[in-house]
């Protein structure tokens, strides 16, 4: 009750923010029209009182709280970015606008001039986006300080677990961290997910949620296990945990189903592609564009490079290696070479005495990489011939690191999944940490990529690879 309470009385909060920010926008169209005379000049005797446009105010702002409503602009969400709120309020500013012209044809001549409306329009659509942009930025500078976040236990590490898992670390943005998860399969129950920790068998749960206080439990168990997860959820009421219950309905993954009604009956089809035709024409275009842009304009850069590996050390210049692309095709992938001649003889050796993983070899220390080639990781600049390989059409600018075929052996199902894509230069993985990360956090992101694919998150994960690029993070 004092939650619910609580909540209802934050959005009354945003209600209310809004009809301020409302008013403020109106005024300030106000001021801009007839103070600064914009967009042209009033004459003095057409001047109208701040005070006869009242009314017109209060009205339009009763339309538009009403028009945000019908938007879902007041429904909490975590993780809901400023870019899907200030679409929400762009249609909600219009609908309300437009009413608000229609309506004022019946009311009586207040001798009010309507050309202020689109104007009002914009300075309030533009208060209410920097009020949205900054709420943001506040709540994940909080997060960050580790306020508001939600300690979260999984159960059931399948499809459906690791599906929700590899959400919530693509997304930080929710506000949720990973505890761990539990599974009734002797192996999942130990086998740590990267740096996701296997906490053993259901039979822990209650006692994980004191030790670890979990603030929520996902149940994501395969839909014949009803007793089991009715247990799970009174077990979770009697610590006074949230639980939610992902459903996995005939088995099918998630990412396969989208969820659409005939009239008020719900209906569940089988999504065929993560990327449909049309959108895939868009990328390569995109890809295209971008790789000529890179190849022609960083041409002076790739001539200096290529002279200073020459000078550095003995061998060729472009590092080629056989590389597997969407659907697992095979690629002869491009770099500039970073290590010393022969290093590929030397990588069994050194993963003997690593004891590394063989489904993504990373040594932090290499001992194989030149100095030159060090710098040259450090800041991505030995993946720019790929840039010829995205021209080709072997790869994409945004996509899952091309895996070798040697490491696609020792991949498990799910971890092919991020092969129905193409591969990219950068991609979720590389800007959520690069080298930094397990191969399992590696798999849950460009897995993640691939079944949530849109042409807004390319163009993220875009704009943040220039920041990592910059700040040398993440590649060794």
């Amino acid at each position: 009750m004092a939650l619910g309470s609580l909540k209802r009385g934050g959005r009354l909060a945003v209600i209310a923010a809004d009809a301020v920010l409302a008013n403020l926008g109106f005024a300030l169209a106000y001021w801009i029209r007839y103070e600064l005379q914009w967009p042209w000049p009033v004459a003095s005797q057409n001047k109208i009182p701040y005070a006869t446009y009242l009314p017109m105010e209060a009205i339009l702002t009763v339309l538009l709280l009403v028009a945000y409503g019908m938007q879902r602009v007041y429904v909490p969400q975590r993780g809901k970015s400023w870019v899907d709120e200030s679409f929400a309020l762009l249609s909600g500013t219009a609908t309300g606008v437009m009413l608000m012209i229609v309506l004022t044809y019946f009311l009586p001549d207040l001798s009010y001039s309507r050309g202020l409306l689109p104007l009002a329009a914009m300075t309030m659509l533009v208060l209410l986006i920097a009020s949205r942009v900054a709420k943001n930025v506040i709540v994940r500078g909080m997060r960050r300080k580790g306020h508001g976040i939600r300690q979260v236990l999984i159960v059931g590490a399948g499809e459906v677990g690791r599906t929700v898992m590899r959400t919530i670390v693509a997304r930080p943005e929710l506000g949720y961290r990973l505890a761990g998860f539990v599974d009734d399969d002797p192996h999942k129950g130990r086998t740590d997910l990267g740096r996701i920790k296997a906490l053993g068998g259901l039979n822990n749960l209650p006692r994980l949620i004191q030790a670890l206080d979990a603030d929520m439990v996902i149940v994501t168990l395969p839909w014949m296990y009803q007793r089991k997860i009715l247990r799970i959820v009174r077990q979770c009421e009697r610590h006074h945990v949230q639980v939610y219950i992902v459903p996995d309905l005939l088995q099918i993954t998630i990412s396969q189903v989208d969820i659409e009604t005939l009239g008020e009956v719900p209906m569940i089809s089988m999504r065929e592609e993560a990327i449909s035709h049309g959108w895939r024409v868009v990328k390569r275009i995109v890809d295209v564009v971008g790789a000529l842009g890179a190849l022609i304009l960083g041409a002076p850069l790739a001539l200096l490079v290529a002279l200073l590996i020459k000078l550095d050390s003995k061998g060729p210049i472009i590092f080629r290696q056989i590389r597997l692309g969407e659907r697992e095709k095979p690629f002869t992938c491009y770099k500039f070479r970073t290590m010393r001649q022969n290093a590929e003889a030397e990588k069994a050796a050194l993963m003997e005495e690593i004891n590394g993983d063989k489904r993504l070899f990373k040594m932090k220390d290499d001992p194989r990489i030149t100095p030159l080639g060090r710098l040259l990781r450090k800041f991505r600049i030995d993946e720019y011939p790929q840039f010829y390989n995205v021209l080709r059409g072997d790869m994409s600018i945004v996509g899952p690191r091309p895996p070798v075929p040697s490491e696609v052996e020792h991949y498990l199902e799910w971890h092919r999944h991020k092969l129905d894509v193409p591969a990219g230069i950068t991609g979720l993985s590389q800007v959520s940490g690069g080298s930094d990360l397990s191969f399992d956090e590696w798999a849950l992101l460009d897995t993640w990529y691939a079944e949530n694919w849109t042409f807004l998150l390319d163009l993220k994960i875009m704009f943040k690879t220039v920041a990592v690029i910059l700040g040398g993070r993440g590649a060794y």
